[in-house]
Protein backbone atom coordinates (compact mmCIF):
# COMPACT_ATOMS: atom_id res chain seq x y z
CA UNK A 1 0.00 0.00 0.00
CA UNK A 2 1.25 3.49 -1.39
CA UNK A 3 2.05 5.98 1.39
CA UNK A 4 -0.57 8.38 -0.02
CA UNK A 5 -3.56 5.89 -0.22
CA UNK A 6 -5.97 6.86 2.84
CA UNK A 7 -7.39 4.18 4.70
CA UNK A 8 -10.42 4.75 6.33
CA UNK A 9 -12.97 2.76 7.83
CA UNK A 10 -16.79 3.46 8.47
CA UNK A 11 -19.01 1.55 10.70
CA UNK A 12 -22.04 -0.80 8.88
CA UNK A 13 -25.04 1.65 7.97
CA UNK A 14 -26.97 -0.87 10.83
CA UNK A 15 -24.51 0.16 12.99
CA UNK A 16 -24.87 3.60 12.87
CA UNK A 17 -28.55 3.06 12.71
CA UNK A 18 -28.00 2.00 16.55
CA UNK A 19 -26.13 4.15 18.02
CA UNK A 20 -28.07 6.54 16.95
CA UNK A 21 -31.53 5.16 18.04
CA UNK A 22 -29.46 4.78 21.67
CA UNK A 23 -28.23 8.10 21.40
CA UNK A 24 -32.27 9.20 21.27
CA UNK A 25 -33.05 6.48 24.00
CA UNK A 26 -30.44 8.12 26.46
CA UNK A 27 -30.98 11.59 25.85
CA UNK A 28 -34.81 11.45 26.20
CA UNK A 29 -34.32 9.47 29.46
CA UNK A 30 -31.81 12.23 30.18
CA UNK A 31 -35.08 14.26 29.49
CA UNK A 32 -38.00 12.36 30.96
CA UNK A 33 -36.33 10.38 33.58
CA UNK A 34 -39.60 9.46 34.95
CA UNK A 35 -41.34 8.96 32.09
CA UNK A 36 -38.72 6.60 30.89
CA UNK A 37 -38.87 4.85 34.18
CA UNK A 38 -43.00 4.41 34.06
CA UNK A 39 -42.69 2.83 31.15
CA UNK A 40 -40.01 0.27 31.40
CA UNK A 41 -42.06 -0.74 33.94
CA UNK A 42 -45.39 -0.83 32.44
CA UNK A 43 -43.79 -3.00 30.00
CA UNK A 44 -42.56 -5.26 32.60
CA UNK A 45 -46.00 -5.71 34.76
CA UNK A 46 -47.74 -6.40 31.36
CA UNK A 47 -45.25 -9.24 30.82
CA UNK A 48 -45.88 -10.44 34.56
CA UNK A 49 -49.71 -10.17 34.47
CA UNK A 50 -49.60 -12.15 30.98
CA UNK A 51 -47.58 -14.82 33.03
CA UNK A 52 -49.77 -14.85 35.66
CA UNK A 53 -52.68 -15.14 33.29
CA UNK A 54 -51.89 -19.23 32.97
CA UNK A 55 -48.65 -19.50 31.84
CA UNK A 56 -46.78 -20.00 34.54
CA UNK A 57 -48.65 -23.66 35.72
CA UNK A 58 -46.72 -25.02 32.83
CA UNK A 59 -43.58 -24.78 35.01
CA UNK A 60 -45.03 -24.59 38.47
CA UNK A 61 -44.86 -27.13 41.43
CA UNK A 62 -47.82 -26.26 42.21
CA UNK A 63 -50.46 -25.07 39.45
CA UNK A 64 -53.28 -24.77 41.88
CA UNK A 65 -52.14 -21.66 43.63
CA UNK A 66 -54.86 -19.35 43.82
CA UNK A 67 -55.13 -16.45 41.12
CA UNK A 68 -55.67 -13.48 43.29
CA UNK A 69 -51.80 -14.69 44.62
CA UNK A 70 -50.50 -15.13 41.29
CA UNK A 71 -51.58 -11.61 40.49
CA UNK A 72 -49.80 -10.04 43.93
CA UNK A 73 -47.05 -11.70 43.38
CA UNK A 74 -46.34 -10.89 39.87
CA UNK A 75 -47.14 -7.09 40.71
CA UNK A 76 -44.65 -7.29 43.54
CA UNK A 77 -41.99 -8.22 41.15
CA UNK A 78 -42.59 -6.14 38.27
CA UNK A 79 -44.10 -3.12 40.12
CA UNK A 80 -40.56 -2.15 42.06
CA UNK A 81 -38.64 -1.86 38.51
CA UNK A 82 -40.04 1.66 39.03
CA UNK A 83 -37.51 2.35 41.72
CA UNK A 84 -34.60 0.36 40.22
CA UNK A 85 -32.46 3.53 39.94
CA UNK A 86 -33.53 5.63 42.84
CA UNK A 87 -33.73 2.79 45.29
CA UNK A 88 -32.39 -0.55 43.99
CA UNK A 89 -32.15 -2.02 47.41
CA UNK A 90 -35.52 -1.52 48.45
CA UNK A 91 -36.78 -2.34 45.12
CA UNK A 92 -34.84 -5.98 45.36
CA UNK A 93 -35.60 -6.76 48.75
CA UNK A 94 -39.71 -6.30 47.58
CA UNK A 95 -39.07 -8.38 44.22
CA UNK A 96 -37.16 -11.20 47.09
CA UNK A 97 -40.47 -11.20 48.58
CA UNK A 98 -42.28 -11.45 45.96
CA UNK A 99 -40.08 -14.41 45.08
CA UNK A 100 -40.03 -15.92 48.34
CA UNK A 101 -43.36 -16.23 48.12
CA UNK A 102 -43.97 -17.38 44.44
CA UNK A 103 -41.15 -20.09 45.43
CA UNK A 104 -43.54 -21.10 48.47
CA UNK A 105 -46.50 -21.52 47.46
CA UNK A 106 -44.88 -23.38 44.37
CA UNK A 107 -45.62 -21.28 41.80
CA UNK A 108 -42.29 -20.36 40.92
CA UNK A 109 -43.28 -17.22 38.33
CA UNK A 110 -40.96 -16.48 35.86
CA UNK A 111 -41.26 -12.81 36.58
CA UNK A 112 -39.29 -13.89 38.98
CA UNK A 113 -36.20 -13.14 36.26
CA UNK A 114 -37.20 -9.35 35.83
CA UNK A 115 -35.39 -8.88 39.71
CA UNK A 116 -32.09 -9.41 36.99
CA UNK A 117 -33.21 -5.70 35.89
CA UNK A 118 -32.15 -4.33 39.71
CA UNK A 119 -29.29 -5.95 39.75
CA UNK A 120 -27.81 -4.56 36.93
CA UNK A 121 -28.38 -1.45 38.18
CA UNK A 122 -26.90 -2.25 41.28
CA UNK A 123 -23.95 -2.85 39.84
CA UNK A 124 -24.36 0.33 37.36
CA UNK A 125 -24.70 2.90 40.18
CA UNK A 126 -23.85 1.44 43.50
CA UNK A 127 -20.47 0.19 45.29
CA UNK A 128 -19.44 -3.22 44.54
CA UNK A 129 -19.78 -4.61 48.10
CA UNK A 130 -23.43 -4.49 47.95
CA UNK A 131 -23.42 -6.87 45.37
CA UNK A 132 -23.30 -9.32 48.41
CA UNK A 133 -26.57 -8.28 49.52
CA UNK A 134 -28.06 -8.69 46.01
CA UNK A 135 -26.73 -12.37 45.44
CA UNK A 136 -27.85 -13.23 49.07
CA UNK A 137 -31.55 -11.40 47.84
CA UNK A 138 -31.66 -13.58 44.73
CA UNK A 139 -30.29 -16.69 46.15
CA UNK A 140 -32.79 -16.69 49.18
CA UNK A 141 -35.96 -17.63 47.08
CA UNK A 142 -34.08 -20.49 45.35
CA UNK A 143 -33.09 -21.79 49.25
CA UNK A 144 -36.89 -21.90 50.44
CA UNK A 145 -37.93 -24.24 47.40
CA UNK A 146 -34.91 -26.49 48.19
CA UNK A 147 -36.97 -26.65 51.67
CA UNK A 148 -40.26 -26.85 50.46
CA UNK A 149 -39.79 -28.92 47.80
CA UNK A 150 -36.96 -31.17 48.71
CA UNK A 151 -38.02 -33.51 45.93
CA UNK A 152 -35.66 -31.56 43.20
CA UNK A 153 -31.99 -31.46 42.98
CA UNK A 154 -30.19 -28.45 44.85
CA UNK A 155 -27.95 -27.67 42.11
CA UNK A 156 -30.72 -27.26 39.25
CA UNK A 157 -31.74 -24.40 41.35
CA UNK A 158 -28.71 -22.52 42.75
CA UNK A 159 -26.02 -23.08 40.13
CA UNK A 160 -28.14 -21.21 37.18
CA UNK A 161 -29.32 -18.84 39.35
CA UNK A 162 -25.71 -18.05 40.59
CA UNK A 163 -24.51 -18.18 36.89
CA UNK A 164 -27.51 -15.75 36.01
CA UNK A 165 -26.74 -13.56 38.78
CA UNK A 166 -22.89 -13.03 37.94
CA UNK A 167 -23.34 -12.54 34.19
CA UNK A 168 -25.87 -9.31 34.88
CA UNK A 169 -23.56 -8.09 37.73
CA UNK A 170 -20.63 -8.30 34.94
CA UNK A 171 -22.72 -6.38 32.78
CA UNK A 172 -23.61 -4.16 35.42
CA UNK A 173 -19.72 -3.41 36.00
CA UNK A 174 -18.48 -3.66 32.79
CA UNK A 175 -21.11 -1.05 31.37
CA UNK A 176 -20.10 0.74 34.77
CA UNK A 177 -16.56 1.03 33.30
CA UNK A 178 -17.38 2.07 29.95
CA UNK A 179 -19.14 5.12 31.83
CA UNK A 180 -16.68 5.93 33.38
CA UNK A 181 -14.08 5.38 30.86
CA UNK A 182 -15.95 7.74 28.74
CA UNK A 183 -16.26 10.30 31.40
CA UNK A 184 -12.70 10.42 31.95
CA UNK A 185 -12.28 11.17 28.18
CA UNK A 186 -14.40 14.17 28.74
CA UNK A 187 -13.07 15.39 31.60
CA UNK A 188 -9.76 15.00 30.08
CA UNK A 189 -10.93 16.69 26.68
CA UNK A 190 -12.52 19.35 28.96
CA UNK A 191 -9.04 19.94 30.55
CA UNK A 192 -7.27 20.14 27.20
CA UNK A 193 -9.87 22.96 26.18
CA UNK A 194 -8.97 25.35 29.20
CA UNK A 195 -5.24 24.43 28.70
CA UNK A 196 -5.25 25.52 24.80
CA UNK A 197 -7.39 28.46 26.29
CA UNK A 198 -4.65 29.35 28.69
CA UNK A 199 -2.25 28.64 26.39
CA UNK A 200 -3.94 30.97 24.08
CA UNK A 201 -4.24 33.90 26.28
CA UNK A 202 -0.41 33.61 27.71
CA UNK A 203 0.72 33.55 23.93
CA UNK A 204 -1.54 36.59 23.30
CA UNK A 205 0.01 38.48 26.61
CA UNK A 206 3.31 37.53 25.12
CA UNK A 207 2.69 38.83 21.75
CA UNK A 208 0.85 41.96 23.27
CA UNK A 209 4.37 42.36 25.56
CA UNK A 210 6.59 42.26 22.34
CA UNK A 211 4.42 44.49 20.30
CA UNK A 212 4.56 47.16 23.11
CA UNK A 213 8.25 46.62 23.43
CA UNK A 214 8.81 47.30 19.67
CA UNK A 215 6.13 50.21 19.50
CA UNK A 216 8.42 51.22 22.51
CA UNK A 217 11.80 51.23 20.38
CA UNK A 218 9.97 52.46 17.42
CA UNK A 219 7.88 55.23 18.63
CA UNK A 220 10.24 56.64 21.83
CA UNK A 221 13.44 56.47 19.78
CA UNK A 222 11.99 58.55 16.64
CA UNK A 223 10.44 61.09 18.76
CA UNK A 224 13.48 61.60 20.92
CA UNK A 225 15.43 62.09 17.29
CA UNK A 226 12.52 64.47 16.17
CA UNK A 227 12.71 66.32 19.36
CA UNK A 228 16.38 66.95 18.97
CA UNK A 229 16.49 67.96 15.56
CA UNK A 230 13.39 70.11 16.22
CA UNK A 231 15.31 71.99 18.78
CA UNK A 232 17.99 72.62 16.57
CA UNK A 233 16.37 73.68 13.99
CA UNK A 234 14.62 76.09 16.44
CA UNK A 235 18.03 77.09 17.55
CA UNK A 236 19.72 77.70 14.09
CA UNK A 237 16.66 78.93 12.94
CA UNK A 238 17.90 82.79 13.68
CA UNK A 239 21.60 82.52 12.61
CA UNK A 240 21.82 79.98 9.89
CA UNK A 241 18.58 78.99 8.05
CA UNK A 242 20.18 76.58 5.61
CA UNK A 243 21.26 74.48 9.21
CA UNK A 244 17.21 75.07 10.05
CA UNK A 245 16.03 73.18 6.60
CA UNK A 246 18.55 70.47 7.32
CA UNK A 247 16.74 69.73 10.34
CA UNK A 248 13.38 69.78 8.88
CA UNK A 249 13.94 67.38 6.08
CA UNK A 250 15.79 65.37 8.70
CA UNK A 251 13.01 65.75 10.78
CA UNK A 252 10.38 64.53 7.73
CA UNK A 253 12.52 61.85 6.86
CA UNK A 254 12.39 60.22 10.26
CA UNK A 255 8.90 60.84 10.69
CA UNK A 256 8.15 59.36 7.13
CA UNK A 257 10.71 56.15 8.56
CA UNK A 258 8.81 55.94 11.79
CA UNK A 259 5.64 55.78 10.21
CA UNK A 260 6.57 53.07 7.80
CA UNK A 261 7.98 50.58 10.79
CA UNK A 262 4.58 51.48 12.28
CA UNK A 263 2.70 50.66 9.57
CA UNK A 264 4.51 47.38 8.77
CA UNK A 265 4.13 46.46 12.64
CA UNK A 266 0.20 47.46 12.45
CA UNK A 267 -0.05 45.06 9.11
CA UNK A 268 0.86 42.41 11.12
CA UNK A 269 -1.95 43.03 13.57
CA UNK A 270 -4.91 43.11 11.30
CA UNK A 271 -7.23 39.71 9.94
CA UNK A 272 -7.25 41.09 6.57
CA UNK A 273 -4.45 41.78 5.96
CA UNK A 274 -3.71 40.39 2.24
CA UNK A 275 -0.73 37.83 1.85
CA UNK A 276 1.08 40.31 -0.40
CA UNK A 277 0.92 43.19 2.42
CA UNK A 278 4.72 44.62 2.86
CA UNK A 279 6.98 42.94 4.48
CA UNK A 280 10.31 44.51 5.76
CA UNK A 281 13.68 42.41 7.82
CA UNK A 282 13.69 43.62 10.81
CA UNK A 283 16.19 45.64 12.17
CA UNK A 284 20.16 43.91 12.52
CA UNK A 285 23.90 44.98 13.32
CA UNK A 286 24.31 46.24 10.21
CA UNK A 287 21.56 48.93 10.57
CA UNK A 288 23.48 50.38 13.77
CA UNK A 289 25.25 52.44 11.20
CA UNK A 290 22.27 54.25 10.19
CA UNK A 291 21.14 54.39 13.52
CA UNK A 292 24.23 56.28 14.97
CA UNK A 293 23.87 58.45 11.85
CA UNK A 294 20.37 59.40 12.74
CA UNK A 295 21.28 60.09 16.20
CA UNK A 296 24.22 62.50 15.15
CA UNK A 297 21.68 64.07 13.49
CA UNK A 298 19.27 64.58 16.61
CA UNK A 299 22.78 66.80 17.84
CA UNK A 300 24.00 63.91 19.92
CA UNK A 301 27.57 62.47 18.74
CA UNK A 302 28.37 59.01 18.67
CA UNK A 303 31.35 57.12 18.73
CA UNK A 304 31.14 53.53 18.11
CA UNK A 305 34.18 50.53 18.03
CA UNK A 306 33.81 47.24 17.24
CA UNK A 307 35.79 44.44 17.83
CA UNK A 308 35.83 40.93 16.21
CA UNK A 309 33.40 39.34 13.85
CA UNK A 310 29.76 39.05 13.71
CA UNK A 311 30.66 35.40 12.05
CA UNK A 312 26.79 33.88 13.05
CA UNK A 313 24.94 36.10 15.29
CA UNK A 314 21.29 34.77 15.17
CA UNK A 315 18.68 37.60 13.69
CA UNK A 316 16.36 37.49 17.02
CA UNK A 317 19.85 38.07 18.63
CA UNK A 318 20.50 41.02 16.99
CA UNK A 319 16.88 42.72 16.80
CA UNK A 320 18.16 42.57 20.73
CA UNK A 321 21.28 43.87 20.45
CA UNK A 322 20.21 46.43 17.52
CA UNK A 323 17.24 47.49 20.10
CA UNK A 324 19.18 47.68 23.27
CA UNK A 325 21.52 50.06 21.30
CA UNK A 326 18.63 52.10 20.34
CA UNK A 327 17.22 52.28 23.03
CA UNK A 328 20.33 53.56 25.32
CA UNK A 329 20.94 56.16 22.75
CA UNK A 330 17.65 57.24 23.14
CA UNK A 331 17.64 57.76 26.99
CA UNK A 332 20.71 59.64 26.08
CA UNK A 333 18.92 61.86 24.00
CA UNK A 334 16.01 62.89 26.22
CA UNK A 335 17.95 62.86 30.20
CA UNK A 336 21.53 63.34 28.90
CA UNK A 337 21.73 67.31 28.36
CA UNK A 338 22.67 69.50 25.75
CA UNK A 339 26.49 68.62 25.89
CA UNK A 340 26.07 64.71 26.21
CA UNK A 341 28.64 62.49 23.84
CA UNK A 342 28.10 58.59 23.68
CA UNK A 343 30.08 55.43 23.27
CA UNK A 344 29.47 52.28 21.44
CA UNK A 345 31.30 49.40 22.26
CA UNK A 346 30.54 45.82 20.42
CA UNK A 347 32.75 42.71 20.99
CA UNK A 348 32.07 39.72 19.34
CA UNK A 349 33.66 36.86 21.11
CA UNK A 350 33.68 32.74 21.31
CA UNK A 351 31.28 33.04 24.29
CA UNK A 352 28.79 35.55 22.38
CA UNK A 353 28.33 39.53 21.82
CA UNK A 354 29.06 42.25 24.70
CA UNK A 355 27.96 45.76 23.84
CA UNK A 356 28.78 48.61 26.05
CA UNK A 357 26.78 51.84 25.62
CA UNK A 358 28.49 54.87 27.94
CA UNK A 359 27.37 58.31 28.05
CA UNK A 360 28.59 61.49 29.55
CA UNK A 361 24.86 63.19 30.27
CA UNK A 362 24.01 65.01 33.23
CA UNK A 363 20.36 62.84 33.67
CA UNK A 364 22.65 59.77 35.34
CA UNK A 365 20.19 59.58 38.56
CA UNK A 366 17.41 60.14 36.37
CA UNK A 367 17.61 57.51 33.57
CA UNK A 368 14.12 55.86 32.95
CA UNK A 369 13.56 53.75 35.59
CA UNK A 370 9.86 53.95 35.92
CA UNK A 371 9.05 54.13 32.23
CA UNK A 372 9.46 50.43 30.27
CA UNK A 373 12.46 51.53 28.63
CA UNK A 374 14.63 49.52 30.77
CA UNK A 375 12.00 46.99 31.55
CA UNK A 376 11.96 45.93 27.76
CA UNK A 377 15.63 45.66 27.25
CA UNK A 378 15.53 43.13 30.22
CA UNK A 379 12.83 41.09 28.80
CA UNK A 380 14.58 40.94 25.92
CA UNK A 381 17.17 40.05 27.08
CA UNK A 382 15.95 37.78 29.17
CA UNK A 383 14.95 36.09 26.27
CA UNK A 384 18.34 34.80 25.05
CA UNK A 385 19.74 34.36 28.53
CA UNK A 386 21.89 37.30 28.32
CA UNK A 387 22.84 39.48 31.20
CA UNK A 388 21.90 43.48 31.40
CA UNK A 389 23.40 45.79 33.45
CA UNK A 390 22.36 49.37 33.82
CA UNK A 391 23.27 52.51 35.64
CA UNK A 392 25.25 55.61 36.42
CA UNK A 393 28.74 56.07 36.34
CA UNK A 394 30.72 56.92 38.82
CA UNK A 395 32.00 60.64 38.53
CA UNK A 396 34.21 61.55 37.67
CA UNK A 397 33.01 61.52 34.47
CA UNK A 398 29.69 60.45 35.00
CA UNK A 399 26.66 59.93 32.90
CA UNK A 400 24.67 56.52 32.15
CA UNK A 401 25.65 52.44 31.19
CA UNK A 402 24.34 50.06 29.77
CA UNK A 403 26.31 46.75 29.65
CA UNK A 404 24.82 43.62 27.05
CA UNK A 405 26.16 39.94 27.31
CA UNK A 406 24.39 37.31 25.26
CA UNK A 407 25.86 34.06 25.30
CA UNK A 408 26.51 32.27 21.69
CA UNK A 409 23.74 30.42 20.49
Amino acid sequence: MYEDEAVTTKPHPLTRYLQRSAQRVRAYDTRHPLVWDVLVTAFFVIAALTDGSGGWRNTAANPYVAQWQIVLMSLGLSVPVLWRRRHPITALAVMAAANVASNWTGAWLQSALIQFVVVFNIALRLPLKTLGWAAAMTTLPMAVSIIRYPEGSWDQLIVPQLWSFALVALAGIAVRSRQDYTQALVERARQLEVERDQQAQLATAAERTRIAREMHDIIGHNLSVITGLADGGSYAAAKSPERAAQALEAIGTTSRQALSELRRLLDVLRDDAPATAERAPQPALTDLDQLFEGVRAAGLPVRSTVRGRPDSVPAGRQLTLYRVVQEALTNTLKHGGPDATATVDVSYTADGVTVDVTDTGVGGTAAPSSGRGLTGMRERTSLYDGTLEAGPRPHPPGGWRVHLHLPKA
